[in-house]
């Protein structure tokens, strides 16, 4: 009873130190939102479970998403009913259960270009409704309404008079995904689960055929560990192919990566109460509301270079703004985006050449005694994912094992959300901040919003706005290193924040300060918090310049210009 859902520098020293003395029941390669919610599920049912991650949490395809909790409307096509159903349903659970604080409804607009479309798609986002209603779950929504064109302009007074005939308007939900992956994280390290990042997995300990563990490098210190557990399991989603090669290539899972990259503009520049959802000839492309911005996206295209670091090109962005500005009355222009970013979807491998129509359904494999390889699937259904992941181990242990909770378990800073948000004036006035300040606090981290609030209270200077990203509090900095598992600045600006996204200068003006006030919680010296600021300003750098050339493979070599930053006494 003594864990706690902090995932500090001492957590993780704690976890690490015992992941290296104690046998897991199952060791989790993978701190995505597959690898995070399969630690959750294995550690509700009273397994011991450990997780590493070599980067940051949530740092590969799970933090760069279009940032949507959905049932995927375009399956409904495919005629995939079952993939949808699933998907709506834990939609619903994550709306009024499992994370209120952190999922929220958002409206779309679907316009339609001729009449008869109104039938067929209406008949389709009817059954969406419909579909989300099944399996027992409320769905939490308002249910769709059709617009005329008249309607349809007055929610989106943005889009063209000629560019629609009418449209129909339905509800989805929205989240920082990054900040989900972390907030599992800690749910499952409130259970018990050791969790670490910057830890990498580099071969499997073996035992005949059978897999008993893994050897890892703390990329921190550059210390060799040995970690044993009776599973392991490999989440590591565009990495699976990767992770199988350490057991010779065997394995029933390949996966393909396909790339989708997002632009970030202000919300100033497209005049809408709504978000918007558009055909497009190779998929669908969506404008969504995102605080003081809007995201659009998304492409859908093969990618075999660089996983790690995946390259927005110039192609992309042009692509990207020509699809938007078909409906647009006011063009978007290059000059009018202040943030790009681009993640790789991990799509199972098909009969198919085009990524586009690859399956996004997920796929369970024991590939030999002791591994199980889970992949494919979207970020809404990882809930379901992790469950049977978790199944599939539980046929490799001895004894029962319990079945999956995960369902009915409110994750970290769910509890008494609803409560404080309704005294959100009340503790604003107690904390002598704005109301709007603590309505942020308590979106981004529900309940616990009363541990950022506590700092701010030992130190009055953190209720100040971050310097160069005043969207963010100093505190929220000091409380990413604290307790949300952040180790660099790019940790931060990019994830724990999305300055990195939502300024025009990408964060760059928000990093010193933010490496200073990481350095308390860090132990950094000086000399460190200039080389994080230096790295961060390369890495950004090196994403402009890659946005500024025509293909991809120019773009991930502009890319490779951006060193990894380590701590001093790594440094050769």
């Amino acid at each position: 009873m003594a864990a706690t859902t902090r995932l500090g520098p001492e957590e993780r020293a704690e976890s690490l130190a015992r992941m290296s003395t104690e046998e897991l029941d199952v060791l989790v390669v993978g701190g995505g939102i597959v690898g995070a919610g399969t630690a959750l599920d294995a550690v509700a049912r009273g397994l011991k479970v450990g997780l590493i991650e070599a980067r940051d949490f949530a740092s590969g395809t799970s933090s760069r998403s279009s940032k949507l909790i959905h049932g995927g409307l375009r399956y409904l096509e495919q005629l995939d009913f079952e993939l949808v159903r699933e998907a709506l349903t834990e939609r619903g659970l994550l709306l009024q259960r499992i994370a209120p604080h952190l999922v929220r409804p958002v409206p779309f607009v679907f316009p339609f270009t001729h009449h008869w479309e109104r039938p067929y798609i209406g008949a389709g986002v009817a059954l969406y409704d419909t579909l989300s209603m099944t399996m027992g779950t409320s769905r939490g929504l308002p249910h769709h309404r059709h617009l005329t064109r008249s309607g349809a302009l007055r929610v989106f007074p943005a889009l063209r008079r000629d560019a629609l005939v009418g449209a129909v308007q339905y509800w989805d939900a929205q989240v920082d995904d990054a900040r989900y992956v972390v907030t599992v994280l800690r749910t499952a390290a409130g259970l018990g689960a050791r969790v670490a990042s910057r830890v990498q997995a580099t071969s499997f300990l073996r035992e005949g055929e059978h897999v008993t563990g893994a050897r890892a490098t703390d990329l921190e210190t550059g210390e060799e560990l040995q970690i044993r557990a009776k599973q392991v399991v490999n989440a590591a989603g565009v990495w699976t192919d990767d992770i199988q090669e350490m057991v010779g290539g065997r394995g029933q899972i390949h996966v393909r990566a396909s790339k989708g990259i997002h632009l970030v503009v202000p919300r100033d520049r497209i005049q809408a109460s709504s978000g918007l959802i558009l055909r497009t000839e190779k998929s669908v492309l969506f404008v969504i509301p995102w605080g003081r911005h809007w995201v659009i996206g998304t492409t859908d295209t093969s990618w075999d270079l660089d996983k790690a670091h995946p390259a927005a090109s110039r192609s992309d962005i042009d692509y990207l703004l020509d699809q938007v500005n078909r409906v647009l009355r006011v063009p978007l222009t290059r000059d009018d985006v202040e943030g790009v970013y681009a993640g790789l979807r991990p799509l199972l491998s098909g009969e198919s050449d085009e990524t586009s129509k690859l399956s996004r359904e997920h796929t369970v494999a024991h590939p030999v005694p002791g591994l199980v390889l889970i992949a494919g699937g979207k970020y809404t259904t990882y809930r379901v994912m992790a469950k049977d992941a978790v199944d599939a181990v539980a046929h490799g242990l001895d004894g029962r094992i319990p079945d999956s909770v995960t369902d009915r378990l409110p994750l970290a800073g769910a509890d008494g959300y609803a409560a404080l948000w309704n005294q959100r004036r009340a503790i604003a006035r107690d904390a002598d901040l704005h109301p709007s300040r603590v309505a942020h606090l308590l979106r981004r981290y529900g309940s616990m919003a009363s541990e950022v609030l506590d700092l701010m209270k030992e130190d009055p200077e953190l209720k100040e706005p971050l310097a160069g990203a005043d969207d963010y509090l100093r505190a929220e900095v000091v409380y990413a290193a604290r307790s949300e598992g952040a180790r660099h600045l790019d940790d931060v600006l990019t994830r724990r924040t999305r300055a990195a996204i939502e300024t025009w200068d990408r964060g760059i003006a928000a990093a010193p300060e933010a490496a200073r006030l990481m350095a308390g919680p860090l132990g950094w010296d000086d000399a460190q918090v200039e080389r994080e600021v230096e790295y961060y300003r390369k890495r950004i750098e090196a994403e402009r310049a890659a946005q500024e050339q025509d293909t991809d493979q120019e773009a991930d070599a502009a890319q490779h210009g951006a060193p990894e930053v380590v701590p001093e006494d790594l440094v050769t």
